[in-house]
């Protein structure tokens, strides 16, 4: 990490007023009745979003390349080219029924500061980059983090390929149909330091009444799949005692999931959110139960101990109830504390700056999360209305929108250096 360019103007601030509007322009492109942006992973409207925003980097002097797997890396040229960049970024793929900040705002933050550089003729020693990374929802293809993953190794480009959507278009296909199957190898781009800019997707900083959020790690993921098995029979004729109910002994196990979250606070997390019960008919014992079980936690240890006692428990309820209950794991994310250098950065420039700002961390999965395997890294987060994301009526304040700009400019410039 470099140490603190004091000669940095505090002064300095984006244009709130442009950055909002470019926010607006890109919603347009896959705008929703209900005011929010439906722009999934490589359809025609994702390709336009690309579009736009390569033209405004190009308009900002930016120069732009493409991996294999459709990342864009828009450039500003430091005085010293060679170093690796400061790099900052996102996505602007969306859920079907998203908003318009959710990753967009990690992109046009990141031009917004190359454009309030321009506007003041400021030059850097080392590049400056803004990413937009491919598929991060995950919510046409899967896995999730898609591009981001594949840059850092934590999939193979091939695997990538092969993700097909429910139409059986595969990633690679919708990558050449709409002109964004780049060159470039993945994880051939260097990175100096990485920063990622973010609303929180929850309601702790708005209930503090906090505008800047100094993220200091996500929380680790584990997601399961349980079956429980019993045998379906009469509702009337069959008595309490002599039933295999298999959804009353799955509502043990899901209230369990949620107790564990409870047990272990601040960052314990636990959530049943899917649910399938055969035959699901009003008159027949429930013979067979699907369901998920999501499990977080911020450290390493409580999420390995949370991990056990939920198994211990499952075990414990097949013995007693006889019915065979079967646990697959389908996603184990780490914990991801981010580089204590680089999250000094934010809390600096927060300072700096007269931002009100707290600790926090993350309980969704970002971009940052791989790019912190590669290089060190760290997020600012801003709060957004309600705490709700991944919603059609996803809002945020145009201040703080503003703010976690200005604190992203701040910790590029310090990184990257102002070249006098």
């Amino acid at each position: 990490m470099k140490t603190p360019d004091l000669r940095a103007d505090v002064a300095l601030r984006i244009n709130g007023q442009r950055l909002w509007n470019s926010l607006m322009d890109l919603a347009r492109i896959g705008a929703t009745p209900k005011g929010g942006v439906a722009r999934l992973a490589l359809t025609d409207l994702d390709r336009q979003g690309r579009d736009s925003v390569i033209a405004w980097a190009r308009a900002a002097a930016m120069t732009v390349t493409i991996d294999q797997i459709g990342n864009i890396f828009m450039r500003r040229a430091g005085r010293n080219d060679h170093l690796p960049p400061v790099m900052t970024g996102s996505h602007i793929d969306t859920q079907p029924t998203g908003g318009k900040f959710d990753g967009n705002y990690g992109v046009l933050a990141g031009l917004e500061v190359v454009r309030t550089l321009n506007d003041h003729g400021i030059a850097t020693e080392a590049p400056l980059e803004v990413a937009v990374w491919t598929n991060e929802e995950g919510s046409r293809f899967v896995p999730v983090m898609m591009g981001s993953g594949v840059f850092c190794n934590a999939f193979t480009l091939e695997h990538a390929y092969r993700a097909c959507d429910t139409q059986g278009a595969s990633v690679r296909g919708e990558l050449e149909r709409i002109g964004y199957l780049g060159v470039e190898k993945p994880g051939r781009h260097p990175v100096g330091c990485y920063f990622e800019a973010h609303i929180e997707q929850g309601p702790v900083l708005e209930e503090a009444n906090t505008v800047i959020g100094v993220v200091k790690g996500v929380l680790g993921l584990r997601w399961y799949d349980c079956t429980v098995t019993g045998t379906e029979a009469h509702a009337g004729p069959t008595p309490m005692a002599m039933r295999r109910d298999a959804l009353q002994v799955a509502i043990r196990i899901m209230h369990e999931v949620v107790a564990l979250g409870n047990r272990y606070p601040p960052h314990g997390r636990g959530t049943v959110g899917y649910v399938n019960v055969f035959p699901n008919s009003r008159n027949v014992i429930p013979g067979q139960v699907k369901f998920s079980m999501d499990l977080r936690n911020n450290t390493v240890e409580l999420h390995d101990r949370m991990d056990a006692e939920i198994r211990a428990f499952i075990d414990g309820v097949r013995k007693e109830s006889g019915l065979a209950i079967e646990v697959a794991e389908v996603a184990h994310y780490p914990p991801c504390p981010f580089e204590p250098g680089c999250v000094d950065v934010v809390e600096r420039a927060a300072k700096k700056l007269g931002y009100s700002h707290m600790d926090s961390v993350s309980g969704a999965g970002h971009d940052a999360i791989y790019l912190a395997r590669v290089a060190p890294a760290a997020m600012i987060f801003i709060p957004c209305k309600d705490g709700i994301s991944h919603n059609e009526i996803e809002d945020a304040q145009p201040s703080h929108i503003e703010a976690g700009a200005n604190v992203l400019l701040h910790c590029m410039l310090e990184q990257a250096g102002v070249a006098r």
